[in-house]
C-alpha cells in the first residue's frame, strides 16, 4: 500500500466511516494531516495500535487540545483499549501536567465513556495505602532510576526535602503503583508527556534512562517520540531525540 491507501485504512480503523470536519472546509490540509499521521507515522517503528493511541491521548492532554482528545478517546476504544487503560493513562498525566489540565482531560474522557454507555466510576486501581505510599513509591523510583534516587534524597537541602518526599509518595507511590497499566507503559507515557511539554531536557534524559532500565529499548523509545511528532512538532521532537542520543549513543 502507498501512504494514501494506508491513511484510509488507519483512519477507518480508528474513527470508522466518519470524516473530519476539515475535509469539507480545508481538504488540502486534511490530506496533509491524514497522509502524514495515518499513512506514514502510524507505520513507523515497532509500536502496536493500542500503544500509539495511549501515547496520542497523553500528548493531546499535555497540549490541552481537547476536541482531538475526545476523538482519540473514541479511537482508543475502537482499537481495543479498555476504559481502565485509557483512564489510567490520563491519571498518569497529573504529576507532570498538574491537576487542572488533567481534570480537563478527564472530563473529555468521561463524556466519551458516557456516550459509549460505559458506567462510571470505573473499578479502583489503587494499590497503596496512606501508611505505605512513600515506601512503595520509593521502591518504584529505585526500580526505574537506580540507587541514585536515595543519594538525591540524602543530598537535598533541608528546605527542599519535602519535594523529594512528594516525588516518592505522590508521583511514584500514588500513580506508578496503580493497576491498569504496567510499569513499562507508564514510563513510556511519561517520557512522551515530558517531551511534549518542552523545556525539560534534564527530565527527558532521566526518563530515557528510566525507560531503558524497565525494558523499553532505543527502538521503542524512538518509535514513541516519532509518534509524538505530528502532535508536538519538529522542534520538541528533535530536542527529545537529542536527549535520547545523549543517553544512548548510536
Amino acid at each position: 500500500m502507498n501512504r494514501i491507501e494506508k491513511s484510509r485504512v488507519t483512519f477507518k480503523k480508528l474513527f470508522g466511516d466518519g470524516e473530519s470536519a476539515t475535509s469539507a472546509t480545508d481538504p488540502d490540509f486534511q490530506d496533509l494531516l491524514s497522509r502524514f499521521i495515518f499513512g506514514e507515522v502510524f507505520y513507523q517503528g515497532n509500536l502496536e495500535d493500542k500503544q500509539r493511541e495511549l501515547i496520542t491521548l497523553v500528548v493531546l492532554a499535555t497540549n490541552q487540545t481537547l476536541p482531538q482528545l475526545k476523538a482519540h478517546a473514541h479511537a482508543a476504544l475502537n482499537v481495543g483499549l479498555t476504559p481502565i487503560e485509557i483512564k489510567e493513562a490520563i491519571y498518569q498525566c497529573a504529576p507532570y501536567l498538574g491537576f487542572p489540565k488533567t481534570l480537563n482531560a478527564i472530563e473529555e474522557i468521561n463524556e466519551v465513556f458516557t456516550d459509549r454507555n460505559i458506567a462510571l466510576p470505573l473499578e479502583s486501581q489503587k494499590q497503596v495505602e496512606e501508611e505505605n505510599r512513600l515506601d512503595k513509591g520509593l521502591s518504584v523510583q529505585v526500580e526505574i532510576f537506580g540507587e541514585v534516587i536515595k543519594k538525591n534524597r540524602e543530598n537535598a537541602p533541608s528546605n527542599q526535602k519535602h519535594i523529594q518526599d512528594y516525588l516518592s509518595a505522590f508521583c511514584f507511590g500514588d500513580f506508578y503503583t496503580r493497576g491498569g497499566l504496567d510499569l513499562k507503559m507508564r514510563e513510556l507515557l511519561t517520557l512522551c508527556m515530558i517531551s511534549a511539554l518542552g523545556g525539560a531536557d534534564s527530565q527527558v534524559k532521566a526518563h530515557v534512562q528510566g525507560n531503558l532500565n524497565v525494558g523499553n529499548d532505543k527502538d521503542t523509545i524512538i518509535s514513541a517520540i516519532t509518534h509524538c511528532l505530528p502532535y508536538i512538532g519538529f522542534p520538541r521532537t528533535l530536542n527529545a531525540l537529542n536527549c535520547v542520543n545523549n543517553i544512548i549513543p548510536e
